[in-house]
């Protein structure tokens, strides 16, 4: 887990963001606010070089609300003349837009770096391959590795997507950001681990009734979680991009447990499962 919080500054819990680790590649899912850095304390401390951030190949964003994405120029720049393989990152329409304010963002540093005396072998390394998602569907097959792109109900942000991962060991679902979606619990039927955000429902009667329905129709609530948990049977539930509010963060996990009795955690930053 390289980022569990949310739009809210935490001292504690990075933007979102997974990593799954297989055959010696690391496959990021989003990148929000601090994941790079997260990576990097991963690859330094549990034993994982392949979160070394030139050495990531691979990088799916759900969608593009920024505490999804802040990190994906943090890691497309980051010792960039380093990498063997050129970053490929996957999502939503508007990717290719967002790249190209990186390449503008980063402008006079790609000059210097390319125009002066710095050594590289491959001037072009900083450039991005960009793939819109065009539909749901496989978009990603290699190295026994499968990633299947679902549509998920996100308010108004459309698309906006989860994404299944598929490996020979392991099936993961990964929520993006949703409210209650059927589409989402046909994906995750009998999955090893469902990542899914969530809203603590303590929190969010304590809203004003505008953001209360800004919430419950872009988010899931803990009871409408527990649903989805008891129609998919995960063999793991972890609650990621936890909204709270005034309420202490527990009660995310505690509302769900009173309505679903599978394995459930409230993660951390660079909890692994």
């Amino acid at each position: 887990m390289l980022g569990t919080g949310t739009p809210f500054p935490s001292a504690e819990r990075a933007g979102s963001g997974i990593a799954v680790i297989h055959n010696g590649e690391a496959y990021l899912f989003d990148a929000g606010h601090g994941t790079v850095q997260r990576a990097i304390q991963a690859w330094k401390t549990m034993d994982a070089p392949e979160l070394n951030p030139p050495m990531i190949k691979n990088v799916f964003l759900s969608h593009l609300h920024s505490d999804h994405t802040m990190d994906y120029s943090e890691l497309a720049a980051t010792m960039w003349w380093r990498r063997e393989a050129r970053l490929n990152a996957y999502g939503p329409k508007g990717l290719q837009d967002m790249t190209n304010g990186y390449y503008d963002m980063q402008k006079t540093d790609i000059s210097l770096r390319t125009d002066g005396i710095q050594p590289i072998d491959d001037k072009t390394m900083y450039r991005v391959a960009v793939n819109e998602i065009p539909k749901d569907g496989i978009i990603f097959n290699k190295n026994d590795v499968t990633v299947e792109a679902f549509s998920v109900d996100h308010g108004d942000i459309e698309p906006a997507y989860g994404y299944k991962i598929t490996t020979p060991d392991k099936s993961i679902i990964f929520s993006g950001d949703t409210s209650y979606s059927e589409n989402l619990i046909k994906k995750s039927k009998g999955a090893d681990i469902l990542i899914h955000e969530v809203v603590s429902e303590e929190g969010w009667n304590a809203l004003p009734s505008d953001w209360k329905a800004y919430h419950g129709a872009a988010h899931t609530l803990t009871s409408e979680l527990a649903k989805v948990a008891n129609k998919a049977k995960p063999d793991l539930l972890v609650l990621t991009h936890i909204l709270h509010f005034g309420a202490p963060i527990e009660t995310a996990y505690s509302e769900v447990k009173e309505l679903y009795d599978g394995e459930v955690v409230l993660a951390k930053d660079l909890d692994e499962y």
